[in-house]
């Protein structure tokens, strides 16, 4: 199983980024797959759910209305449209599935 985030980078607060996660070595389209963050100094917050089959989502209270997750099932691969940026969303960023974690990628909101 392979899980490698991307996408991220240095934004100014009310911006926006796209993060996506390629996934191999599990049936993606069948998998609930997740994003967590990690702001410097704290505990792994969980982001947001995707769920396989009905496609539902949902999000921590944090993020809602803001961020949006999704997939596409043909290329394998999770997304996170990051809206509205606030420098409390600073944090590394990774995307999960099949109870595994993969690297992450570090989004910076600063102006």
């Amino acid at each position: 199983v392979q899980l490698q985030a991307s996408g991220g980078g240095l934004v100014q607060p009310g911006g926006s980024l796209r993060l996506s996660c390629a996934a191999s070595g599990f049936t993606f389209s069948s998998s609930t797959m997740t994003w967590f963050r990690q702001a410097p100094g704290k505990a792994l917050e969980w982001v947001s759910n995707i769920y396989a089959g009905s496609g539902g989502t949902s999000y921590a209270d944090s993020v809602k209305g803001r961020f949006t997750i999704s997939r596409d099932n043909a290329k394998n691969t999770l997304y996170l449209q990051m809206n509205s940026l606030k420098p409390e969303d600073t944090a590394v960023y990774y995307c999960s599935g099949q109870g595994l974690r993969g690297q992450g990628t570090l989004v910076t909101v600063s102006s």
